[in-house]
């Protein structure tokens, strides 16, 4: 029942506040757009606790550096985004150009300074585009937000980490912030909220810019996978596993491995 209201509450809420954000789409300057979609995460957060039963565990903003930076994320559920947004001033995010399908929803994200990846266009435009996007970013002095992974990774699992971010870090010649999550126990990829508890982000010690990319992946990759690790187990009260590294599903599948399911990662 409390996933259904949720679920529920979830579309009153984005349908809401896209209608608030019509008559400032042809409005001068991005301040009343960005202030209605930060307010509409918060919304949501509260929906997450006063509804669906998660509360929200926010760690190590000390660790934010000052100006612009880059924010690599876990990304294990859609509420994930939703979580990290309101606690950073100023953000962009980088997205692909199908949520442009959506009505209304293009010009929302332009106001919002997105990073629009052309996911379509191969790998020439994709490049093209993310280029544009950071130019803009480090000529406004924004921190953009990066899911490196690419994809939702169920928990106890994770994809091969993204060189995009590296790229990005290194064209703006900013450092890079890894954040670690456990909200997949409680909200996993797609799905409806299901469990109650505390749902943790956590951002770790900024990685400079100026590593080699090989190197530069291997730190963002174990600081994050290791990190989450421990969340996931400090929410389930079971022993910290490492993720298993998979495939990369094809575009527009969710990933569903079967080896192992979230019910290994709970409490029997």
């Amino acid at each position: 029942m409390r996933g259904t209201l949720f679920k529920l509450s979830y579309w009153v809420l984005s349908v809401g506040y896209v209608l608030m954000s019509l008559p400032f789409l042809a409005w001068p300057g991005h301040g009343p757009v960005r202030f209605i979609i930060r307010s509409y995460t918060r919304a949501i957060n509260l929906a997450l606790r006063h509804i669906a039963g998660i509360r929200k565990d926010v760690r190590g903003r000390d660790r934010l550096p000052e100006g612009a930076f880059v924010i690599a994320a876990k990304h294990q559920s859609w509420g994930d985004g939703f979580l990290v947004y309101p606690e950073v001033q100023d953000l962009a995010f980088v997205t692909g150009d199908h949520l442009e399908r959506f009505p209304l929803v293009g010009g929302i994200l332009k106001k919002l300074g997105a990073i629009v990846i052309d996911t379509c266009g191969g790998g020439e435009k994709k490049a093209s585009s993310l280029a544009n996007g950071m130019s803009k970013a480090k000529e406004d002095g924004r921190r953009v937000l990066i899911y490196p992974e690419g994809h939702l990774a169920p928990v106890g699992y994770h994809f091969r980490y993204k060189s995009g971010v590296w790229h990005m870090a290194e064209a703006m010649g900013v450092p890079v912030v890894p954040v670690a999550t456990n909200i997949g126990v409680f909200w996993q990829q797609q799905e409806t909220p299901r469990a109650r508890g505390t749902a943790v982000i956590e951002f770790l010690d900024p990685i400079p810019p100026g590593l080699p990319k090989d190197e530069f992946i291997a730190r963002l990759t174990e600081a994050v996978e290791a990190r989450t690790a421990e969340l996931v187990a400090e929410a389930t009260g079971g022993p910290v596993r490492r993720a298993t590294l998979i495939p990369d599903p094809p575009n527009g599948f969710e990933a569903a491995p079967t080896v192992t399911d979230l019910a290994a990662f709970k409490k029997a």
